[in-house]
Formats: structure tokens, sequence, C-alpha cells
């Protein structure tokens, strides 16, 4: 693709920037490390455009302090570009009540329905559903209504999806897919995750 120029003009009716403004729904996929800090390398994008930014953590523990968390909490609080909102599955989300008890499924179906009703108000421009592919594949939410939500969306609302085992129904919908392939990680040789590395 030299030049940045696309290999095909599509006969769609839209001029250039039309078509290159386009929502995009984005998934990072498959075995190897890196889908949720590149989508959180997108978000940093977004955030210097000035766009509101909503990072939903569908999988990862409350408990675990996400080195991207600190520093996009830290950008969106500076007033120079768009702000930030970052919601965890782990913690019971932030708009249910602290006290009532949720199974990870229960909190999966909740935070999904939170992202329904922001992606109706169009609350974000870029949303982040970190890991939000695990609860697809294990059952926990319905693919085929994402799909749909997402196709449908108003607005100019871009969404990142992450996880490994992304359905076929979302990569499908999907305008841009990258597959994490693992060819070495330092786990093979016996190394547990580092501080700057994996968190």
């Amino acid at each position: 693709m030299p030049q940045g120029q696309p290999a095909v003009v599509p006969d769609d009716g839209l001029t250039t920037r039309q078509r290159r403004n386009r929502p995009l729904v984005v998934v990072h996929t498959g075995i190897g490390k890196g889908k949720s800090t590149a989508a959180f390398g997108l978000a940093l994008r977004g955030w210097t455009q000035g766009w509101p930014i909503g990072v939903f953590q569908f999988v990862k523990s409350a408990k675990w302090k996400v080195g991207e968390e600190h520093a996009l909490k830290v950008l969106g609080a500076s007033g120079k570009g768009g702000s930030v909102a970052w919601h965890k599955m782990g913690e019971g989300w932030s708009w249910v009540q602290r006290d009532r008890q949720l199974s990870n499924e229960d909190a999966a179906r909740e935070g999904w329905e939170q992202v329904k009703r922001d992606l109706a108000a169009q609350t974000y421009r870029l949303y982040v559903l970190d890991e939000f592919a695990y609860p697809m594949h294990w059952g926990w939410v319905d693919t085929d209504e994402v799909v749909r939500v997402l196709r449908e969306r108003p607005g100019t609302q871009h969404v990142v999806v992450t996880g490994r085992n992304a359905p076929q129904a979302l990569v499908e919908l999907a305008d841009l897919v990258t597959d994490m392939t693992k060819v070495k990680h330092p786990m093979d040789a016996g190394q547990k995750g580092q501080r700057g590395i994996e968190w």
C-alpha cells in the first residue's frame, strides 16, 4: 500500500473524506501477546485527537493495576486531550452497587448492557472492549446481539474488541482484524511476567 493509498476504491457513492472517516470495528485476537496493548495504543491516539475514550475491561481482575490505566487516567484528567473513563468487571462495574455480588458471567452481561447504553447515547468516540472476545466465546454474551448492536451503532463511534477466540461473526463484521501469533515468549522458558512488560 504505497503512500497510504488504498489498493481498491469501492463504488459505494462515498467521497474520499466520507470513506476515510467511517467508524470502525477493530478486533485484536489470537494467542500472541499485545492485543490489549495495541488497543490502548489506539486509545492514546484517540485521546490526542480529543476523543472521549471508554475502556471496559471484561475479564482482568480489578486488583490488577495495568500501567496503561494509570497513564490514560492521568492524560484524561489533564484537560489536554479527550476524557478517559475506565471500567473494570472485577470491581463489579462502577455503575453497579458495590454490595451487590455478581458472578463473572452476570458482571460481563451487565458490562455489555452498559456498553449498549453508551453506544446508544454516543457517550464515547472510541470504545476499548478489553478481553470482550472471551464472554462471547464462553456464551456469556450473545454474539449475534453484539454484532447487530455494533453494526447498527449511531454516529462515528469506533469500537476495539480484544481477546483470544474472537467469534467468526464478529471477525466478519469487523473492518480491521489482527490475529496476534506467538513466535516466542519468555514464559515458554519459565520466566514469569514482569513489571513494565506485562503490566
